[in-house]
C-alpha cells in the first residue's frame, strides 16, 4: 500500500486529468457568457462561503487572469452560512456598493451545493438578470438534502454547472473505516475556474476583443498596464490592487 501522500497524488492526478474534459461543454458555454459580458464592459462576480471563499478569491487580482473580477466576501467566514437571510443581506449590501448588472456573470461556489448563503446569492443574482455559474460536487449535491427553505440546491438554480468531480465529504483517501483525508475540491475547483476564465479570454479573442488581462506588477510595465485597465472599473471592484 502506498503512503498516504503518494496515494493522494495518484488520486488527484487522475481526477485533474478527467475533470476538465467532463466539464468542457459547460466551460465553453459559461466562458462565452463571461466573454460577452466583459466585452460589453461588465464585471465578473464571485462568491463562496466558508472554505469555498478560497476559490472565490482565486480569480481576483491574479496575474494572468481577467482584471475585472470582484468578490462578495463574508466577514463571518461562513459561520452563519445557513442562517436564512444572511446570504441575501451580504449580496444586497454588495449590490448597493458595487452593483450587480443584468447581463453580467456570477460564479457561486459551494462544494455541497446545499447551504443557504450560496443559494440565496445565486437566487438574488438571477432576479437581477445575471447569468449564474455554479461550481460544486454533483455527487454530493445530489445526495445531500438542501438547507434552503425553497427546497432547491445550487446546481438546480445555476444556468451553467461545473462539477469538481469530488465525492460526498470531499476527502478522497480512506485512512480507517469511515474516516477519510485528502480533500480534492480546491485543486479541481481552481483548475475549472482557470479553464473557465481562459474560455472567456478565448471567446473574446475570437470575436475581435482585447481581454483585460491582469499582469504581474513585478514585470516591466505591469503596474502601469494594470492601473490603466482598473480605471475602466473604478467603483465596481470589491478589492483594489
Amino acid at each position: 500500500m502506498d503512503p498516504l501522500p503518494e496515494s493522494f497524488q495518484k488520486h488527484i492526478e487522475s481526477l485533474l486529468a478527467s475533470v476538465g474534459p467532463a466539464n468542457s461543454s459547460a466551460i465553453a458555454a459559461a466562458g462565452a457568457a463571461i466573454g460577452r459580458s466583459v466585452a460589453d464592459g461588465g464585471v465578473l462576480h464571485t462568491f463562496g462561503s466558508g472554505h469555498s471563499e478560497i476559490l472565490s478569491r482565486e480569480l481576483i487580482g491574479r496575474s494572468g487572469g481577467l482584471i475585472c473580477v470582484s468578490g462578495i466576501f463574508d466577514p463571518g467566514a461562513g459561520v452563519a452560512e445557513n442562517v436564512v437571510g444572511y446570504g441575501a443581506r451580504l449580496v444586497e449590501r454588495y449590490d448597493r456598493r458595487y452593483e450587480l448588472r443584468a447581463g453580467e456573470v456570477i460564479v457561486v461556489i459551494s462544494n455541497s451545493g446545499k447551504n443557504v448563503s450560496p443559494i440565496e446569492v445565486a437566487l438574488y443574482a438571477k432576479e437581477k438578470g445575471l447569468t449564474v455559474v455554479g461550481l460544486c460536487s454533483l455527487a454530493m449535491s445530489r445526495k445531500a438534502p438542501t438547507l434552503h427553505p425553497g427546497g432547491r440546491k445550487l446546481h438546480e438554480i445555476a444556468d451553467h454547472v461545473l462539477d469538481n468531480g469530488g465525492i460526498p465529504g470531499d476527502a478522497a483517501i480512506e485512512i480507517e473505516p469511515g474516516v477519510r483525508a485528502g480533500p480534492t475540491s480546491t485543486l479541481t475547483g481552481a483548475l475549472l475556474l482557470n479553464q473557465l476564465q481562459l474560455a472567456a479570454i478565448d471567446w473574446m479573442r475570437a470575436h475581435g476583443h482585447t481581454p483585460p488581462i491582469f499582469l504581474s506588477q513585478n514585470l516591466p510595465g505591469g503596474e502601469a498596464h494594470n492601473d490603466a485597465l482598473l480605471a475602466r472599473y473604478r467603483g465596481r471592484l470589491s478589492r483594489s490592487f
